[in-house]
């Protein structure tokens, strides 16, 4: 699956260079395994975290280039470790004898050869714990498959629905049509949403939307494109946490040009 990095096509941008050979995608990374943070969290949904916590491992680098990320340090200035594979297993029996509920990979669209061979080398070590899988949506249909039997929880953003404002905001024009795609996919696998008796999700399909300000008639369009896919048979966190950071106060002028 690493060759998978020498015509790397892992997200929509289908950068198509060689990240094994040193290169870097417009993500950012190369061909090294990078996080920045792995410890339990207890700030995701309640039926993510519950009182023992998600065990969050936080990658490096990021698809998108959202004007307004709150983690920037993270997802666009590259902040974190190189890491080997072994060393992410490990990593994964760690925070599951830290008794968290879940495995939860944030933003890991890019590293998805890595964390398979990390959770294939995991679980014959006894890793039982649902994996969850925390992305920006902006994803391939052919990437999700390769996750099928791997990630038990899908928890993916649907950011915006109309393309305009996934260009100026995100700088990822076809949003809309790649990660409602992907989610589709993300469905068909996880089927029917479970939960144990500590009200725990165990296997399902999350799909988070944040608010923007004065967007609300963008996220009446993703709630209703919802509703109209999927009806009752997923579940939809709905976030308002937004905050103006990065570089949001250098670009007022593109928010009231797109608004």
């Amino acid at each position: 699956m690493m060759r998978l990095l020498e015509s790397c096509k892992l997200c929509p941008r289908n950068c198509n260079i060689n990240r094994l050979d040193g290169k870097a995608g417009y993500c950012g990374a190369d061909g090294n395994l990078r996080i920045a943070r792995a410890a339990l969290h207890f700030w995701e949904e309640p039926c993510l975290s519950g009182e023992a916590g998600s065990g969050t491992v936080f990658f490096s680098h990021c698809s998108l280039k959202c004007i307004y990320c709150q983690n920037y340090n993270i997802s666009q200035n590259g902040f974190g470790k190189n890491i080997s594979i072994s060393r992410l297993s490990e990593i994964f029996l760690e925070l599951q004898d830290q008794k968290a509920n879940n495995i939860n990979l944030v933003t890991p669209t890019h590293f998805v050869p890595h964390i398979v061979q990390a959770i294939e080398l995991s679980k014959g070590s006894g890793l039982n714990i649902p994996i969850v899988y925390n992305s920006s949506g902006y994803e391939t249909v052919e990437t999700i498959r390769l996750l099928k039997g791997y990630v038990d929880v899908y928890l993916p953003d649907l950011k915006y629905y109309d393309d305009k404002y996934a260009a100026g905001y995100s700088n990822a024009p076809g949003y809309f049509k790649s990660a409602s795609a992907a989610i589709e996919e993300m469905s068909h696998q996880v089927g029917e949403a479970a939960f144990n008796e500590k009200g725990i999700i165990q296997k399902g399909l999350i799909i988070r939307h944040l608010m923007l300000p004065g967007m609300l008639f963008d996220s009446k369009k993703i709630i209703d494109h919802i509703y109209r896919t999927f009806g009752h048979s997923v579940y939809v966190s709905l976030m308002n946490q937004y905050t103006p950071m990065y570089r949001v106060k250098d670009n007022i002028q593109l928010s009231k040009a797109l608004n």
